[in-house]
């Protein structure tokens, strides 16, 4: 299914479940360093767009462009692989949580590259992080192949901007955007359907696997098993998502955020 088919199919409540987190949103503003002009690609509901930016927004679903609020930037329907704007038209580019769903990634970032004057900024996912989430390795194994599987490497993402960094971002256990992976101290949300009806990852698995998943994480925490496990992170007031906190001191490569000035892939 094409990105703007699965948004505007399960898009429509996803504005009040994924609300910005004020701490992400101070973390990419300060990535786009001193620009004054935004492309915000895969834009949504118009997240974590910087107030202080002139911002034009590139979405593909109109369920989600309906969802920006009014004091929003201008929405244009489209998609990354091909952005409705002149070359160099804008300081940076913005992409949170989106590279996942393009149909070709390259391709993309050359479109992202082709408007941006000084910066690219992208939030996404290690794959080999992700694959780690206890959600995945104790309920729902089929997320590998289906979700994780979508996000592009990050030593690929970095081969394909030489000049681009790589920054981790540890997202926090109160995280208000609540995608998949940022519940990671909240297992009880995972049991809401509105919740997972927000994320794309869901959707992605027969309906058996996602039953079978949730079923086992109910009866884990009605028994104390999950805590018996996991206590710790209930504890742990922020995380690289995927790792548990006994990984942290070992493994402090991983990264969710990627700057870096415009290069060609």
């Amino acid at each position: 299914m094409a990105p703007e088919a699965v948004y505007d199919a399960i898009g429509a409540g996803y504005a009040p479940l994924r609300r910005p987190d004020a701490r992400l949103t101070c973390a990419l503003r300060a990535a786009l360093g001193p620009a004054e002009s935004t492309v915000n690609v895969g834009a949504g509901a118009g997240s974590y767009e910087p107030q202080d930016c002139a911002v034009v927004a590139v979405e593909p679903s109109v369920t989600m462009i309906r969802q920006r609020p009014a004091e929003a930037g201008p929405a244009a329907l489209g998609v990354a692989e091909a952005l409705p704007l002149s070359d160099r038209c804008v300081d940076a580019a913005l992409a949170v949580f989106t590279i996942h769903h393009w149909a070709d990634a390259a391709h993309g970032l050359r479109e992202l590259v082709r408007v941006a004057r000084r910066r690219i900024v992208l939030l996404t996912m290690d794959p080999l992080c992700l694959a780690r989430h206890w959600m995945i390795t104790e309920y729902a194994p089929e997320i590998v192949d289906t979700h994780v599987a979508s996000f592009p490497s990050i030593a690929w993402l970095l081969g394909a901007l030489p000049s681009a960094r790589a920054v981790e971002w540890e997202v926090p256990a109160d995280c208000s955007d609540l995608f998949m992976a940022a519940l990671w101290a909240r297992p009880e949300a995972y049991l809401h359907p509105a919740i997972r009806s927000a994320t794309s990852v869901w959707h992605q698995l027969p309906e058996a696997a996602v039953d079978r998943a949730i079923e086992r994480l109910r009866a884990d925490l009605e028994a104390g098993r999950w805590d018996s496990r996991h206590a710790h992170l209930r504890r742990t007031s922020a995380l690289d998502v995927g790792r548990s906190h006994r990984d942290r001191r070992s493994d402090r490569h991983r990264s969710t955020r990627m700057s870096g000035a415009p290069q060609a892939p």
